[in-house]
């Protein structure tokens, strides 16, 4: 841990002073899906940063041709202690989940699922995507509501335009723009940004947040900092203002931070929980009830966490063995 993760308070500049000390997160590739995997590049959780605020995974994914991929097929699958954010720029993705919600995911409109103490989904490019591109991002719930139950919210942001830059802001406020979800989470920000060519933008935040910038197309300066196509810049708390910097081109970015979520969380497979026994129980439990596994005499009498589907769906993924070591808490 570096002295500005432990004293937050060492970055704070004067009013309008972007803040220098950017770092900067290089995403590895991740085959998502069956024989014919689409890549994804996760850029979050990283072995130097696990948390981003509460935010705690980043997948940025295409532009894809569904033709030669086969596209986003992930069949049904468990979360807990989370909520996911799915964002698309081009093509659509068929959602639904075991508290019985159906959306289709399309361009420019959030998808918020909150896992809660539990639940399923599953997430399909429809026949109509001929090219997929978007970002899945995942915040964890703070102790206070990760064991509330599930829900899904649906909601399309209005553009904001300033000179050289349009945000379409889709969860917590910035630039007078407000999302209406409660996303269970306090102190929130996911934003598009699109930057005109050759901008400079000059972008007001809260100085109580650290912030990440995905550069979803091109590359990007963030407080004078080189950010290379599909990596991430991270801007510790301190600052009231972040400097954005687009070449010829403009650029696209992905916004997103909060205050620092201030608990230590552990993160394995598709499950957020708060220690390695945790995660234990909600494999096993969610192997007992998809049927992959005996039920276990320990959580005879408890209620079901991951929910039911209707028939005639694909195949839902059994849950990977654990690793032979704990796992240990991070944030």
């Amino acid at each position: 841990m570096s002295n500005l993760d432990k004293n937050p308070d060492l970055m704070v500049l004067e009013p309008g002073a972007p803040c220098t000390a950017v770092e900067v997160l290089e995403p590895r590739l991740v085959p998502l899906g069956g024989p014919r995997a689409m890549t994804v590049y996760r850029t979050l959780p990283q072995r130097t940063r696990s948390l981003i605020g509460a935010w705690c995974f980043l997948d940025h994914y295409g532009p894809d041709d569904v033709a030669k991929t086969g596209g986003m097929v992930v069949p049904r699958h468990p979360h807990t202690g989370l909520a996911t954010v799915s964002w698309l720029f081009t093509g659509s993705i068929d959602h639904y989940d075991s508290a019985g919600n159906g959306a289709e995911v399309k361009p420019g409109e959030l998808n918020l699922m909150i896992a809660g103490k539990g639940i399923t989904h599953q997430e399909i490019s429809t026949d109509r995507s001929s090219i997929l591109h978007g970002v899945q991002l995942w915040y964890a719930l703070p102790e206070s509501t990760r064991f509330s139950e599930n829900h899904f919210v649906h909601w399309v942001p209005d553009p904001v335009r300033i000179p050289g830059l349009t945000a379409r802001t889709f969860i917590g406020e910035l630039l007078g723009a407000s999302s209406p979800v409660d996303t269970r989470t306090p102190d929130l920000l996911g934003s598009e940004l699109i930057i005109e060519p050759g901008a400079s933008v000059r972008l007001p935040v809260r100085r109580s947040f650290e912030h990440g910038l995905l550069a979803e197309t091109g590359q990007i300066r963030v407080n004078g900092t080189e950010i290379e196509h599909r990596f991430l810049a991270y801007v510790p708390v301190g600052s009231d203002t972040i400097l954005i910097e687009a070449g010829p081109e403009g650029a696209r970015i992905v916004l997103f931070g909060g205050v620092p979520l201030g608990e230590q969380i552990v993160m394995w497979w598709n499950f957020v929980g708060r220690s390695h026994d945790e995660i234990v129980e909600f494999r096993r439990r969610y192997q007992a009830e998809l049927g992959f596994e005996a039920p276990d005499p320990r959580d005879a009498g408890k209620p079901a966490l991951f929910g039911d589907f209707p028939p005639g769906q694909r195949d839902p993924l059994p849950a990977p063995v654990l690793p032979l070591t704990r796992l240990r808490p991070r944030g």
